[in-house]
């Protein structure tokens, strides 16, 4: 059975609309919530694919959340082990980071909705087609340079990047597709949460929009099904059982 790695950054940000996208695949999925102090995955190859979520800090506030370091290590033995990588929001900021890319703080609550467009690369690339034209909703803490080399899939109505592929494994996309209403409501209720000023106007337009950020939903996650080859389980490690040799009288030795 498929297994995904999902690492989870702050209470109310988790898979949301994708879990039952994923499960009526058969694909199980385990999070790691680091903001708990909850250990990275130990192995690559006991996954088949590895999810960075979106959260509430910046990729280079490590001197608070320490753990930020060791996620891009986590990045670095996934690739090495060939498995593909997701990053949302804040992971797609730390999967631009492990590239080379040039982070800044600001704007710390880098919240919008926006229409997606084509970027440089996107001709061709089925999960940038599949969105082009499409209102969808940007939430980063920050924001991000590419490195040389590097193109955007997406753009915002501004040119500015949303979506990008390090390399034929991985999706970076600072457009959250698993975000819902009763998820930014969540967010809203979370204990001592900074959020962006005008998080009201855009718990209102997510309502307003949910039935096309559903569809928008199914066909991102279609898209990476298909460009990542997420439906492919990939070769893990056998489980060897212990074998417990008995004597004559029963006693094992």
């Amino acid at each position: 059975m498929k297994h995904f790695a999902v690492i989870q950054h702050s209470y109310s940000e988790f898979l949301g609309t994708l879990e039952a996208q994923l499960e009526k695949r058969a694909i199980s999925y385990s999070y790691f919530r680091v903001f708990l102090n909850q250990e990275l995955p130990s192995s690559a190859l006991t996954f088949d694919a590895l999810f960075l979520l979106g959260g509430p800090m910046s990729p280079l506030e490590t001197d608070k959340y320490p753990w930020l370091t060791q996620e891009l290590q986590t990045i670095a033995a996934f690739r090495k082990a060939d498995r593909p990588v997701v990053g949302f929001g804040l992971g797609g900021l730390l999967l631009a980071q492990y590239e080379g890319a040039q982070l800044q703080l600001e704007p710390y609550h880098n919240a919008y909705f926006t229409t997606a467009h084509l970027g440089p690369a996107g001709k061709g690339d089925v999960l940038a087609e599949a969105v082009a034209g499409r209102k969808v909703m940007v939430w980063a803490p920050g924001t991000a340079i590419l490195p040389p080399g590097k193109e955007a899939l997406l753009v915002d109505d501004a040119g500015r990047w949303i979506a990008f592929r390090p390399d034929s494994g991985s999706m970076s996309l600072l457009f959250r597709p698993e975000m819902k209403p009763g998820l930014i409501e969540d967010i809203l209720m979370e204990e001592d949460r900074e959020v962006p000023e005008h998080i009201g106007e855009l718990l209102e337009e997510a309502r307003r929009l949910w039935p096309e950020m559903q569809q928008t939903t199914d066909q991102t996650l279609v898209a990476l099904v298909r460009e990542l080859s997420l439906m492919s389980e990939r070769r893990k490690p056998r489980v060897f059982a212990l074998k417990v040799d008995t004597g004559e009288d029963g006693s094992s030795t």
